[in-house]
């Protein structure tokens, strides 16, 4: 009885391994500065870059701020609660509102990374990334 027991645990646990699915790969984000506005008192701008590896995927956030894109290399797809997604590639932009949820935002290819520069006016302090529903 103890072997057959032991047996369907084992089962089940390479059963679920088999079934695993591995995580998309994190974005790596360099920040590049932050600086107070002094002509918009309790706001400030924060400037950084973005790499997706390949494949790689955001959760649904938001930023409670502007958000200014600009891609660098690669194509990426970006998309807001209630707007059409769209797939960007070297020297186009997108934007995003402070309202807005991010509710799409990947690398486009599987197979090459992607880079893009943000530029963030928001209120001082406040946090860039807020997971959303």
């Amino acid at each position: 009885m103890i072997i057959l027991r032991t047996a369907t645990a084992a089962l089940l646990l390479m059963a679920g391994a088999a079934n695993a699915q591995p995580s998309p790969p994190q974005a790596i984000v360099a920040p590049l500065m932050t600086k107070a506005l002094a002509d918009y008192p309790g706001k400030e701008a924060m400037m950084f870059t973005v790499v997706y590896p390949p494949g790689a995927v955001d959760p649904v956030h938001r930023h409670n701020a502007h958000a200014f894109v600009y891609v660098l290399e690669g194509s990426i797809v970006m998309g807001v609660r209630n707007g059409k997604p769209v797939t960007l590639a070297a020297g186009q932009t997108f934007y995003e509102g402070p309202d807005d949820v991010h509710t799409i935002g990947r690398n486009a290819s599987l197979t090459k990374p992607a880079k893009f520069l943000v530029v963030l006016l928001k209120n001082s302090g406040a946090p860039v990334v807020t997971p959303a529903d």
